[in-house]
């Protein structure tokens, strides 16, 4: 035991001492400032290339919009009007095949008419216009929106809504389904990937820049154009039958943007 304490003494004094040095220098001349280098590296220096794609179809359904508009000295009687035909339109419409819930009505609306004064003046003949105004009548009005989902009926459909007293054709506008718009869309952004890609590699070898991997994608895609058949508003002559409608969808397109980001070395 001796041996043992012998030979440890000597370290322990001289870790007392030391602990014992650095309290006194702490006490005397305040706290030992440590100083830490932090050291952040970033990488900034993207190359950037864009590509875009384009698929091209047929539209599968199409929305057309009709309507009626009624004018009468009371608002009952205006109504009535608007009522009866559009319950004959929505009747013959169904009975092409067009299923409730893809007849829909996107406004009904009853508004004064109003007609100008008369003010008798002696001095003048006949009287002249002038004074308040005053209501004359009422005019009512409601509108559909008829979703054709069988593209082959959509001249019927505005043909048999005219023949049943619809006096006004907002379009028909022609577009894609769902399942066809993600189709389409899928089809587009691979074009575009690639498309983004061979620039890429065409820009980046004439720079003399290498490549390394890629760090972020963004895509813009753009809609298809509602292509829309105007009629304005008014009353509409009745339809010939001898001269049936003729509205062909040709052909809509989407289109998708890609930015591809890639690190350089």
């Amino acid at each position: 035991m001796k041996n043992f304490y012998e030979q440890f003494k000597t370290p322990v004094i001289t870790i007392i001492l030391i602990f014992a040095a650095f309290f006194l220098y702490t006490k005397l001349a305040g706290p030992i400032p440590f100083f830490i280098n932090s050291i952040t590296t970033t990488k900034t220096d993207l190359f950037s290339a864009d590509g875009q794609g384009q698929a091209t179809a047929v539209p599968d359904q199409a929305t057309i919009d009709a309507g009626i508009t009624a004018q009468a000295a009371t608002v009952t009687d205006a109504q009535n009007q608007v009522n009866t035909k559009t319950e004959k339109i929505i009747s013959a419409i169904k009975a092409l095949g067009i299923s409730d819930k893809d007849i829909k009505t996107t406004n009904y609306s009853v508004t004064p008419t109003y007609g100008q004064g008369v003010v008798i003046q002696t001095a003048i003949y006949p009287p002249v216009p002038g004074g308040s105004q005053t209501i004359t009548g009422y005019t009512a009005t409601q509108n559909l929106e008829i979703n054709v989902k069988d593209l082959t009926k959509v001249n019927k459909v505005i043909d048999t809504a005219t023949t049943n007293g619809a006096n006004l054709v907002g379009g028909a506008n022609f577009t894609f389904s769902d399942d066809l718009q993600k189709s389409l869309e899928n089809k587009a952004r691979i074009i575009a990937v690639n498309n983004a890609r061979q620039k890429a590699q065409s820009l980046a070898s004439a720079a003399g820049v290498h490549l390394g991997r890629v760090v972020n994608v963004v895509e813009n895609s753009n809609l298809p154009i509602r292509f829309g058949v105007m009629q304005s508003a008014g009353a509409l002559p009745k339809a010939d039958t001898t001269a049936p409608t003729n509205i062909t969808p040709g052909e809509n397109s989407v289109t998708i943007n890609i930015t591809i980001y890639y690190e350089t070395y």
